[in-house]
């Protein structure tokens, strides 16, 4: 099967470039409600699937030992920008758990977003690993482990106990199963798992609804979704997709992206999670999908269901202002 053109990007009257991908809507029970392509392909769902890593964090009580409120919650499942305001959590984060940045195993990069690596370059002579878009996440996982008197050297491989229980609980979610046969490394070194897209789906669909889940883990999952709704700024920061998607309706859109073009999201009023790779990896058409697939379950709502059309459909401009094309989703979406 070969996957759908989901989006354009014009340049004057051409269409200079397509993106092809597949997208799935489904309810808790994981019944599918929006599909495009072909979704029970296995993808890795990278940085997106942070939520579901940030499990341990509440289930081994660590979160509320360290005293964690929504906007550590949120820096757990986040690829933040590594504006000063991540970078100062996340180090909270760690002294909670009588740590440091030496502890982290994520590596350092400077900031993908460029005001703030412009601020960086200003100010530093370096970046460190608290400046790396998953320094939150590996403090959450480095809280869990000190919380239950484990030893945090290496957890990041995949035969520590927190990895290996990483993997039991997204294969619980996700129905995958997961092994050595579909492992790779992810950017900062923890292990990453390709699952069909719709697992992927489900497992965010009963997150946000409790579906088929322990009364712990539904609690769990309900806090830590709840956490990056309600603190948008620590999932992504400043002028990113997802930190705007959950802006444009708070309390109501959960959404996370990842690398190469994968993007998830939740409705928790609707009981619906979603998933969807943009087969080229391409971020600015994952973009365009995830915004468009939002918009069909808003179509009561016009200024919503407007605002999310607004991301998904939008003009170019080049370094003098002057329009030169669109990025727009195709008809595939109508």
């Amino acid at each position: 099967m070969s996957n759908p053109v989901l989006v354009e990007v014009t340049r004057g009257a051409l269409v200079e470039s397509r993106h092809r991908g597949m997208v799935i809507a489904v309810d808790g029970d994981g019944n599918t409600v929006f599909s495009l392509g072909e979704t029970d392909a296995g993808v890795f769902p990278r940085s997106a699937c942070k939520a579901m890593q940030a499990l341990p964090l509440m289930e081994t009580g660590a979160a509320d030992a360290y005293g964690f409120g929504a906007k550590e919650l949120a820096l757990a499942c986040s690829s933040h920008n590594g504006e000063p305001e991540h970078v100062a959590l996340a180090a909270k984060m760690l002294a909670a758990a009588g740590r440091d940045l030496e502890t982290l195993e994520c590596g350092a990069h400077w900031s993908s977003s460029q005001p703030t690596l412009i601020n960086q370059a200003r100010s530093l002579d370096r970046p460190t690993a608290l400046h790396n878009n998953c320094s939150g996440k590996h403090a959450g996982f480095i809280c869990a482990v000190c919380h239950g008197d484990g030893d945090p050297r290496g957890y990041v491989t995949y035969d520590h106990p927190l990895q290996r229980e990483i993997r039991g609980t997204m294969e619980a979610l996700t129905g995958g199963v997961l092994g050595h046969d579909n492992c790779g490394t992810d950017g900062c070194s923890i292990p990453t798992y390709a699952v069909p897209l719709k697992g992927l789906a489900h497992g965010f669909a009963k997150m946000a609804t409790g579906a088929g889940l322990a009364p712990e883990r539904a609690r769990a999952s309900k806090r830590l979704i709840e956490a990056c709704m309600a603190e948008p700024f620590y999932v992504a920061g400043t002028g990113r997709a997802c930190t705007k998607l959950m802006q444009l309706a708070p309390g109501r859109i959960f959404a996370k992206t990842g690398a190469e073009g994968v993007f998830c999201a939740a409705i928790p009023e609707k009981g619906i999670g979603i998933a969807l790779k943009c087969e080229d990896g391409t971020t600015r058409a994952a973009e365009a999908m995830i915004a468009a697939t939002l918009a069909r379950f808003f179509t009561d709502e016009p200024d919503l269901h407007a605002s999310l059309l607004g991301m998904a459909n939008h003009a170019m401009h080049n370094w003098n202002g002057l329009f030169v094309g669109d990025v727009r989703v195709t008809d595939a979406f109508a």
